[in-house]
């Protein structure tokens, strides 16, 4: 990418940007004809530049849902950054950003599930639901991710709002992840009281739902 391409996305520099299509009207092209590519929206977006960044976006709108060589969105990049007000932006262009996959599968929503972001979570389900249902490549479900990284809140968000949308396959969720969660406890001999905690959370769901897993009835 040309450095001055790259001077105006981190700068969030928008007449230089239409400097730069003056002189080269394809300059755009060329970058999102490379399959991966950090485009000047992946720069903005971990920059925060948002008037830049949707600027860039009104001119080339695929560049939304590419992934750089590293195997990330500019939504990606935006969480990494902890630029919430564009990840937001970036939203009220295109709720669907939010289930791109990335490297490994890891979806926006994911990453913020393991960093422990509740109000961002919420806000993140209210848009798109249905991204609950993504998983990565090793086959891994956001309550899985919430419990691997020990993110107790995300957890319990996460269950709550899985319960209260009464989604088809909430039940069968209820009972798998539930047992999955007390499975991985069973491999700690002596349960510190982070441990402890999710006993009971999982406990009290169970109770309150009616949906006892199998782990606990044998």
């Amino acid at each position: 990418m040309d450095e001055r391409m790259i001077e105006a996305a981190q700068t969030g520099h928008i007449n230089l940007l239409y400097e730069l299509i003056l002189n080269d009207p394809y300059v755009l092209e060329r970058i999102d004809a490379v399959p991966f590519s950090h485009t000047p929206l992946h720069i903005a977006a971990s920059a925060g530049h948002i008037e830049f960044m949707m600027e860039m976006i009104k001119l080339k709108p695929t560049f939304a849902r590419k992934l750089n060589q590293a195997g990330f969105s500019p939504m990606h990049l935006a969480l990494q950054n902890d630029r919430t007000k564009a990840v937001l932006r970036l939203l009220r262009f295109d709720e669907g950003l939010v289930r791109v996959k990335g490297r490994e599968d890891l979806t926006p929503l994911h990453h913020v599930v393991q960093t422990g972001n509740v109000d961002l979570l919420v806000k993140l389900l209210k848009v798109c639901p249905e991204a609950i249902a993504d998983v990565t490549v090793r086959d891994e479900t956001v309550f899985h991710l919430a419990v691997k990284n020990d993110m107790f809140e995300a957890f319990q968000v996460l269950v709550g709002w899985f319960i209260r949308s009464r989604h088809e396959s909430a039940e069968r969720w209820e009972k798998e992840l539930l047992s999955w969660v007390m499975a991985k406890l069973c491999y700690t001999l002596q349960l510190s009281e982070t441990d402890l905690r999710w006993w009971k959370y999982c406990w009290d769901t169970c109770v309150e739902t009616k949906s006892m897993p199998k782990i606990w009835r044998d």
